[in-house]
């Protein structure tokens, strides 16, 4: 999906304005950019794949990682997915004390309902939690202010596609972003990355 990597790098770009770079406490990642003042996240008034309601607040207590994408997605999407199971893979085999929850967010919230979420995002991991808003101005909304593009191609048929920007944004305890992932990702590198964020933050 070619727009999700254009996408990538105009987050990376958003991500530039934002980094203040401490020299007292650098954090160097392989797959994106340290985001310092970390930045709060905008009010979040979602729905999971269990019917539940899921907002900001949801993301206090523990490390997260926001994965923007679409059910319908052909490539892009279950290969981030799947690298991102196989980082977790890795950090439980570890038995890392801390690894992330990860959030697949959809830009499609027309087909993805938390049902049709809900047989999809557990498939890559058991853990993995799909959320969906109540319609697409709601996603363009918070993916707006995230830096995240979202745009819907109608083809003649009535059928669509969406492109959608490709990064991952790694959100602290504080329900703050610490970091955007923009790859190429390899679950290695993802594994490293948030371990660096992890010593950061406890320093």
């Amino acid at each position: 999906m070619k727009a999700a990597f254009i996408g990538v790098a105009a987050v990376a770009g958003v991500a530039a304005a934002l980094i203040w770079h401490r020299p007292d406490a650098p954090v160097e990642l392989s797959e994106g950019v340290y985001i310092t003042p970390s930045r709060e996240l905008p009010a979040l008034d979602l729905i999971d794949h269990r019917g539940q309601p899921f907002t900001t607040a949801d993301f206090r207590g523990h490390w997260s990682m926001l994965f923007f994408g679409y059910t319908n997605c052909p490539d892009f999407c279950p290969t981030t997915l799947t690298t991102l199971a196989a980082m977790e893979k890795r950090l439980r085999a570890a038995g890392a004390a801390v690894r992330p929850r990860v959030v697949f967010m959809s830009v499609d919230p027309r087909r993805d309902t938390p049902a049709q979420l809900a047989r999809y995002v557990p498939y890559f991991d058991p853990e993995f939690l799909g959320v969906t808003a109540r319609d697409q101005a709601a996603v363009q909304a918070v993916a707006q202010r995230l830096g995240v593009n979202v745009t819907i191609h109608e083809e003649h048929d009535g059928s669509y596609t969406v492109d959608h920007s490709g990064a991952i944004f790694v959100i602290d305890p504080n329900a703050r972003v610490a970091a955007i992932l923009t790859g190429p990702y390899s679950a290695a590198a993802l594994v490293g990355d948030f371990q660096h964020l992890v010593a950061a933050a406890r320093s």
